[in-house]
Parts: C-alpha cells; sequence; structure tokens
C-alpha cells in the first residue's frame, strides 16, 4: 500500500515556508516521448511542477476515455478526502494503488500512466513521480539469476515513481521454468519491501493481461484497480488529429478533412485494433513531412503562410497509401 505524503505540505504551511512556485513552460505533445529501444525510458525527470487541478483539468481535456476519466477522479476525490479525515484524527483508508491497464495498442495507457506519475507526486502519494517504462526485455535475462538483477535494477529506477510494464502478460508466457517467473517473484517482493514509495502498472492487451492475473494467485489482491481503455470511435480519432494538428499551427483542407475521416472509417473496418491514437498520430506526421517536400517541390517565389499551415487532401492520401505499405 502507498501511503499518502501530501500533510508534510501542510505542515510546511504552518512553519511559513513557502513551497516551491511551478516554472511556466509549454508542455510537449502527449506524442513527442520515445521510448529508446536500447533501454526502459524516463519520463517527467526534469518537468516542471504543476500543481493537481491543473494536472486534473489536463486528464479531463483528454479526448474519449469517459470511464477511465470517472475512475481518476474517484481516485483523486479519494484520496483528497483521506487527507482531510487524517487531519481531523478520523480512521483513514491506506491507499494501495499498483494497476492494471488493459486495452489495445494506442488506447492512452502509457499517457495516462504518465500523467498519474505527476498527480500522485503532487498529491503526496509519490516521492518524485517520474515513470520507467518496461518491457519484458528490460526484466529477463539469459541465465539464472541475471533475472532478478535486471528486475532489482529497474525497481530502484522507479523508487518514488511508477514502474510501467508494457506486455506484462509476456512474462509468463513461458511457464514455470521460463525466467519471467523470477521477475515476477520479484516485482511482487518489491511491492511490499517498497509499499510506501512505489506504484507499479502493468499494461496490455484486455484478454491477454486477465489471463496474466490469473496465472500467480497474489496478482489480483495486489492490483486492485483495473482500468479498461477503449478503442477510440471514429468522431474520437477526428478530434484527437484535430488537437495534434491544432498544436503544430496546421489545419486540414475541408476535401483532406473529409477524405481522413474516410480512411479512418476503412482502416478501422479492415483492422479490429485499429481505433486507436497511434495509427492517426503517424498518419498526421506522415502527412506533415508529405506537405513540406510538395511546397518545396513546387518552386513557388514565395511560400506563404496559408501554404504552411495547409494539409491538402493529396497529402493525406499519400501519407495513408504509405503507412499501409509499411
Amino acid at each position: 500500500m502507498v501511503k499518502i505524503r501530501m500533510w508534510h505540505n501542510h505542515e510546511r504551511a504552518e512553519k511559513n515556508e513557502s513551497p516551491k512556485k511551478p516554472s511556466h513552460f509549454r508542455r510537449k505533445p502527449i506524442y513527442s516521448v520515445k521510448k529508446n529501444n536500447d533501454s526502459p525510458s524516463v519520463f517527467n525527470e526534469q518537468t516542471p511542477e504543476k500543481g493537481v487541478q491543473e494536472i486534473m483539468a489536463e486528464i479531463n481535456k483528454l479526448v474519449g476515455l469517459k470511464s477511465v476519466k470517472k475512475l481518476i477522479n474517484e481516485l483523486h476525490a479519494f484520496i483528497e478526502i483521506q487527507k482531510l479525515r487524517h487531519r481531523e484524527k478520523l480512521a483513514y483508508e491506506p491507499m494501495v494503488l499498483h494497476m492494471v491497464f488493459k486495452g489495445n495498442p494506442g488506447t492512452g495507457k502509457t499517457t495516462m500512466a504518465r500523467l498519474l506519475g505527476q498527480l500522485f507526486k503532487e498529491m503526496g502519494v509519490l516521492n518524485k513521480g517520474h515513470i520507467i517504462e518496461v518491457e519484458r526485455a528490460d526484466l529477463v535475462g539469459e541465465y539464472i539469476g541475471h533475472t532478478a538483477k535486471r528486475t532489482r535494477d529497474q525497481i530502484k529506477k522507479a523508487l518514488g515513481g511508477i514502474l510501467f510494464i508494457d506486455e506484462a502478460y509476456s512474462l509468463a508466457r513461458g511457464g514455470d521454468k521460463d525466467f519471467g517467473k523470477e521477475a515476477i517473484d520479484c516485482m511482487v517482493k518489491a511491492m511490499e519491501d517498497y509499499k510506501d514509495n512505489l506504484i507499479i502498472i502493468l499494461a496490455g492487451y484486455k484478454h491477454e493481461m486477465e489471463c496474466f492475473i490469473e496465472t500467480n494467485p497474489g496478482l489480483r489482491s495486489r492490483f486492485p484497480i483495473h482500468i479498461t481503455f477503449p478503442d477510440y470511435t471514429i468522431q474520437e480519432l477526428m478530434e484527437i488529429a484535430k488537437v495534434m494538428l491544432d498544436e503544430r499551427q496546421y489545419k486540414l483542407t475541408a476535401d483532406a478533412k473529409a477524405q481522413l475521416r474516410t480512411l479512418i472509417k476503412n482502416r478501422a473496418s479492415q483492422h479490429m485494433n485499429s481505433g486507436n491514437a497511434r495509427m492517426v498520430r503517424n498518419l498526421i506526421e506522415r502527412a506533415m513531412r508529405l506537405q513540406a517536400v510538395r511546397l518545396l517541390n513546387m518552386n513557388l517565389p514565395k511560400i506563404s503562410r496559408e501554404d504552411l499551415m495547409t494539409i491538402t487532401v493529396e497529402d493525406v492520401i499519400n501519407a495513408y497509401d504509405e503507412l499501409t505499405e509499411d
């Protein structure tokens, strides 16, 4: 269980000590952080502080994810009330905040984990609020004893924050003799050893994660919060595309917008797991690059501001064609 630390800030206020002021910054788009294939990624170590209400507003502004945001709001409210109960010397519930995120790729699981790290730091649940993103290859070694060391190393990096294990079900695929079981055992032990300053989030496909939880009798009780991330609807994917374009100061022509909707709809009908933001991100980013090539190849005497901002139907179609060829 994770102890709530927020009353330390209250004690500091009583001593007239001034807390650090959050610095002003322009937040990078949520899709701009990429994972290095050679090592786990660390997110948010240098991110300036933001207040609880600002982070909650950011969570609530995310496109879609209605049921997910509802649960996060419940957690936020519950923690705040436990703070007040503690200050009034009432019995309060210690929080167990280890979670299981279930859903297809590109449905916002990693983005939400990053925001939760920031939120829990500001609420006093975690010391640092950073997130260490790992997968099986970062935890499982090639010989006896190697896995335990690797897993312990990643856990130590995550102390004070969140250890986010993507495709966590892969740790149990090899059966009892697989080294993945050793990683699970180390993880379970760490949940007891560092229960006051570590949150573990397991993530992966819904069905696979449900089967994975059943492989170890202790996992279900240790991960009491299960959150399902639904696929985005066509309209939500269009909203995500607009957010991405607005952040980058681009816009679609009317024809390009209609074509984008058609292509997203076609993709979703052809592929069961296509209702995700990752596909839209890739499509928009490729269209932006193709727009740049088109403008330079036109040899215009002057490229106007409007030209620089506009993505045409040609850019969208060519981006989609290249995307499907990859």
